[in-house]
């Protein structure tokens, strides 16, 4: 008896969980059967859609309207027979999913089989109660495993049962059918039957469009559509095209817009005409009668004018300013030289009648952005090298539009810019190049003058090569002025004239101090000759540009060559940089101001200051001489230090690349010490670049070591104090060379900024040892030298310079900027980069190290 109850209790307890099961089951068994209904639907009726989109698509594009009636009846059955068949097809092919099946689906989906356990029963052990709480269990476990089960996406793939893709053509007409198909006039009924489109539309059909011109942006007109209007605005040389449809002979088309009118028995199916005039068009027939009035748009002609004088740039370009303007906008236009002979002055090279050259014809630019119907452009190209510049010249500007409509400006009478030669070799050069182009006859003149200009080159020539072009030039000239001289000797030589007067001008020179004085002797003569305002700015920045060129070599000098001195009138001369700033800025004013004589004054006070200029050197003793010249040696120690440093630090860059690039993926970069090489200061390493990196260490220890026995014998507390910071960096040079050696940069970046900073404290109490010893010696000096002269200290470019160690001046050369304000920029920086944790790992240990220390 207890067997039964316990057989009851298991069934009970199993129905109760497979009900709980088939509840939570329900909305999954659902969608999953609805599921496999698309899929036998898909699979079942792909032909018949498929056949059916294509008959839709032939019927909206009205295909067999073009066709026969007999042939139209045939397709029509062929297609009935094909959607009956794919009909029969799908019918005999389709089944109704049941939910047995849906349930199997997901049971099959499921790990375990859970909804098929939930059906089983136990067939042994049933009497054993081990074995049946095992059983419970297990029916629990399917239970909510089944419980938690979801819908099965359906299958809708029919690749195997239409390899060919006849599905997607179908689809794709359909497609097109709705796009550019006429739904409405789709019917069969229509096409097969003669006559009936013409009784659905009860009379002719036509169609009309007026097209405008596409550079106007217009659109088109529906004439059809256009109803309503008492006038149709429309541009010259739209195109009129109208298509009639039925009777032709039923339908008359009248229009006044071409000009020249079509008669009535020239009228064909397909109309095309060109709008030339205002007027109307009118089509009527049977029951038609539609009339247009056309308000024709002239085409207005584009203009062009001169926006401002012909100006002529520093080196010589030619800057044209013109505005143009169209109604629907420019397409393109030309600046049009010839030379106004009249106006030419006759004489010398020019005598001779000129040859027949071609005018000049340059292109005007259009805007690469925007539109052309009115705007305003610069015209600049550089005719320095023809032989009309600086000629007079006659000007005229012509333009066009769209509607091939040709304007011009009135003509202009201007001097062709060119470039200006202010040195007088050079313009001498270049005006018988001139005069060689503007008759070949003018050879034998033109050899002439260049001998006589060139007598006594070493008196009148810099450039070396520039008088050898230019005595190259002359024989050439010489050797075929008794026979026609060609175009290509003519071509090459003036070439060669052209080249010859830019190295005279421009110069070659390498010398700074040459440069200079070329730079104030173009100046000068620019002056002298009346040159543009523009030209004389350009001169100025070159004067300036070499100044500085020149002050820059001076200090190279005064570093190189620290004890040579120089005086003039027993003290040194110097100027500063502000206030040869001030001197050239002035001489541009005066220049504006129409003020020559002064300007030509000014800049000769300034040839001779520069020429007087020499560096200034600040009186030392010899013990003061031997302390300076230990601050220089220190001074470019340090700099050794830093550019070894900023290599070592570029070395653990790109090892900890190398090692990023060559290893394993998820592959740390190896430690110091990790690879076996790191740990034996005796072992070596065999990394060549950090070998010599601590060679070079090394060496700079050793010379930082003589440099400190060389250092002037004092017992003041400043010299002490320099002294031991100098032991101390002695010390962390070594630390950093055995690091070098171990293969550790972390730990020898980390020595040699130790190093860098007690270099530079050693070097701020040395300067401040000898600038107590500069000052006792100036107040022993009583008399004899007077009170300390506060320039003495100053470079070469009147900058103060540092008396503490640093190298350069102790001034805030930041043009104003707060250095409190630039050191956070910095550490705002370090600790950006510090936080970006996709930087090597080997970079951030070094950032946190920066903080750290400052």
């Amino acid at each position: 008896m207890r067997k039964q109850d316990r057989k009851i209790e298991i069934s009970s307890t199993q129905l109760m969980l497979k009900a709980r099961a088939l509840k939570a089951l329900r909305w999954p068994l659902r969608l999953t059967r609805a599921g496999m209904l698309a899929e036998n639907i898909t699979r079942a009726f792909w032909p018949f859609w498929s056949w059916g989109f294509v008959i839709w698509a032939v019927l909206a594009f009205r295909l067999m309207a073009h066709l026969s009636v007999e042939l139209a009846y045939v397709l029509a059955l062929i297609g009935v027979a094909g959607l009956a068949a794919s009909l029969y097809y799908g019918l005999r092919r389709f089944r109704w999913p049941r939910m047995e099946e849906a349930a199997d689906r997901i049971d099959r989906s499921l790990k375990g089989r859970p909804l098929t356990a939930l059906w089983d029963m136990q067939a042994i052990g049933a009497q054993d109660g081990a074995s049946t709480a095992i059983w419970r269990a297990h029916v629990a476990r399917m239970a909510e495993q089944a419980s938690r089960a979801e819908t099965v996406e359906p299958d809708l793939k029919i690749s195997d049962r239409d390899p060919y893709g006849l599905r997607y053509m179908a689809v794709t007409a359909l497609a097109m059918a709705l796009l550019f198909g006429s739904v409405t006039r789709s019917s069969l009924s229509e096409i097969l039957t003669p006559g009936a489109g013409e009784v659905v539309a009860g009379g002719p059909v036509f169609e009309g469009w007026i097209e405008p011109p596409r550079y106007t942006g217009l659109p088109g007109i529906y004439l059809n559509d256009a109803t309503g209007l008492e006038a149709l605005p429309i541009p010259e040389g739209s195109k009129v095209t109208l298509r009639l449809y039925g009777d032709v002979e039923d339908i008359t088309v009248s229009e006044t817009l071409s000009g020249a009118p079509l008669k009535g028995e020239d009228q064909p199916a397909d109309l095309d005409f060109t709008i030339a005039q205002s007027g109307e068009l009118r089509i009527t027939g049977n029951g038609t009668d539609r009339v247009w009035q056309v308000n024709m748009i002239a085409d207005a002609p584009p203009t062009i004018a001169l926006d401002g004088p012909v100006e002529r740039s520093p080196n010589g370009e030619m800057k044209l300013g013109f505005q143009a303007s169209d109604d629907y906008g420019v397409v393109g236009g030309t600046a049009t030289l010839r030379l106004d002979f009249a106006a030419v002055d006759r004489r010398y090279g020019l005598a001779l009648p000129p040859e027949p050259r071609p005018e000049i014809v340059l292109d005007i630019p259009l805007p690469f952005s925007g539109g052309t119907k009115n705007f305003n452009d610069i015209l600049i190209e550089d005719l320095s090298q023809h032989p009309w510049a600086g000629l007079p010249v006659e000007l005229t500007l012509n333009v066009t539009d769209a509607h091939e409509q040709n304007a011009n400006a009135a003509p202009e009478n201007i001097i062709l810019p060119g470039r200006r030669f202010f040195d007088p070799l050079a313009a001498a050069v270049v005006e018988q190049r001139r005069d060689l182009l503007w008759n070949r006859e003018n050879v034998t003149r033109v050899a002439q003058v260049l001998r006589a200009v060139s007598y006594l080159p070493e008196d009148i020539f810099d450039n070396q090569k520039a008088y050898l072009m230019l005595r190259s030039a002359i024989r050439r000239l010489e050797f075929r002025k008794g026979d026609a001289l060609s175009d290509d000797l003519r071509d090459e030589v003036s070439d060669m004239l052209w080249k010859v007067a830019l190295m005279i001008e421009d110069g070659n020179l390498s010398d700074a101090q040459a440069r200079l004085r070329r730079a104030q002797e173009r100046l000068s003569e620019a002056i002298q000759n009346g040159a543009t305002d523009d030209e004389i700015a350009a001169l100025t920045e070159d004067l300036r540009r070499a100044m500085q060129e020149y002050l820059e070599q001076l200090a190279r000098e005064a570093e190189q060559n620290p004890d040579q001195t120089q005086a003039q009138n027993g003290e040194a001369r110097e100027i500063t940089s502000d206030q040869l700033q001030q001197m050239l800025d002035r001489i541009q004013e005066l220049t504006k101001e129409g003020r020559m004589a002064e300007a030509q004054q000014l800049l000769d006070q300034l040839r001779q200051m520069m020429e007087n200029m020499q560096t200034a050197r600040r009186q030392e003793g010899e013990g003061q001489g031997q302390g300076q010249q230990s601050m220089r040696d220190l001074a470019d120690t340090m700099r050794q230090q830093q550019d070894l440093s900023d290599e070592a630090f570029r070395q653990m860059q790109e090892d900890f690349n190398g090692q990023r690039q060559q290893g394993q993926p998820g592959q740390q970069p190896s430690q110091p010490g990790q690879n076996g090489q790191g740990n034996d200061p005796q072992q070596g390493n065999n990394n060549p670049t950090q070998r010599n990196l601590a060679e070079r260490q090394d060496a700079l220890r050793n010379l930082l070591e003589r440099q400190r026995g060389n250092l002037p014998a004092t017992n003041s507390e400043e010299g002490q104090a320099a002294r031991e910071a100098l032991r101390r960096a002695e010390r962390e040079m070594g630390e950093a060379g055995d690091a070098l050696r171990q293969d550790d940069l972390p730990q020898a970046l980390d020595r040699q900024a130790d190093a860098l900073e007690a270099l530079r404290e050693g070097l701020e109490n040395l300067g401040q040892e000898l600038a107590r010893n500069q000052d006792g010696n100036m107040g022993r000096q009583g008399d004899q030298a007077g009170s300390p002269d506060p320039d003495s200290n100053r470079d070469p470019l009147g900058r103060q310079a540092g008396t503490t160690g640093r190298i350069g001046s102790e001034r805030n050369l930041l043009n104003g900027d707060d250095p409190v304000m630039r050191s956070r920029e910095l550490m705002d920086e370090i600790r950006r980069r510090s936080g970006d944790k996709s930087r090597p790992k080997i970079e951030l240990d070094y950032l946190e190290r920066l903080l750290d220390r400052f």
